[in-house]
């Protein structure tokens, strides 16, 4: 890392398709204004065929850019095209954050660090369970069963409409513990866990969210959501209702984001309760 007494001028960016709803340019923004750092970090829509040319910019230094995120649709392919691509995103076949270093791109994936601290920092003590269920085996469930495990859970439940999206996202940590199961599995499941964590989009829109009797977990059990509009999704309205702790999704968004401002800025920021206002703040316009 860079030492973070020197002063740097470095430019970074957010690419995704589209791009405009993304309120990462307002988090590194606020950090850089807060520590006093010159720097930039903007949007960049890049539609998929124009990703790969993206990327060969910033390796040959045709862009101003020292690095940055990449979002849907394109963390696969960033993942793919990186010259080094770290464990972490080997693992997921996805990344989420890039530099250029030594002429090569560097890449690794933040979202599992992201998903942990927010816990950490609101539901400490989280990691002491050994049964999780994962509702969902969509792209941003990787990472969650990812943190998950390496948070020591014995056994990982993964809930998806489509049963064989759940195999294949169990498969891909080759771990027995790890299981699928269809939907209509949920009751049972429940019984006893210690962690229950969304990963899919219900609760974003009007769409129907199945009814889900948390009160048969663990005592001490936690709902998590990495959903963050609404801040209070149904499973966490349901959740609250019937007297169990509760996380929201936002910061997943924001301790996700602390690594990479870190790699291409020089300076380690902190996740504080201001800055949370101030996304909340920007999401109710």
């Amino acid at each position: 890392m860079r030492d973070s007494r020197e002063t740097f001028v470095n430019h970074a960016f957010v690419a995704g398709y589209p791009i405009h709803h993304s309120r990462s340019p307002l988090i590194h923004g606020y950090w850089l204004n807060a520590l006093g750092l010159r720097g930039s970090y903007t949007r960049q829509e890049i539609a998929p065929a124009d990703f790969p040319a993206f990327m060969e910019a910033l390796k040959q230094g045709e862009s101003r850019f020292i690095g940055g995120n990449v979002t849907i649709p394109h963390k696969e392919s960033a993942y793919q095209l990186a010259d080094r691509p770290d464990e972490i995103a080997h693992e997921l076949g996805a990344a989420n954050t890039v530099w250029k270093q030594d002429g090569q791109i560097f890449a690794t994936n933040t979202d599992a660090y992201g998903f942990a601290a927010n816990l950490d920092a609101r539901a400490p003590g989280w990691d002491k369970g050994e049964t999780a269920i994962v509702f969902g085996a969509g792209g941003a469930s990787r990472a969650v069963v990812q943190a998950i495990r390496n948070r020591g859970f014995k056994t990982i439940h993964i809930l998806n409409r489509t049963v064989e999206r759940a195999q294949e996202l169990a498969d891909r940590f080759g771990r027995d513990s790890i299981v699928a199961h269809p939907l209509d599995a949920l009751s049972e499941l429940t019984r006893d866990a210690h962690l229950f964590v969304n990963t899919t989009s219900l609760g974003m829109t009007d769409d129907t969210v199945p009814e889900v009797d948390f009160t048969h977990m663990s005592p001490g059990a936690l709902v998590t959501d990495i959903v963050y509009i609404p801040l209070k999704t149904p499973f966490l309205a349901a959740a609250e209702r019937q007297g169990l702790r509760t996380v929201d999704g936002l910061g997943m968004l924001l301790h996700q984001a602390v690594p990479g401002f870190e790699t291409w800025f020089g300076t380690r920021p902190d996740v504080t309760e201001d800055l949370r206002a101030l996304v909340i703040a920007d999401m109710d316009h």
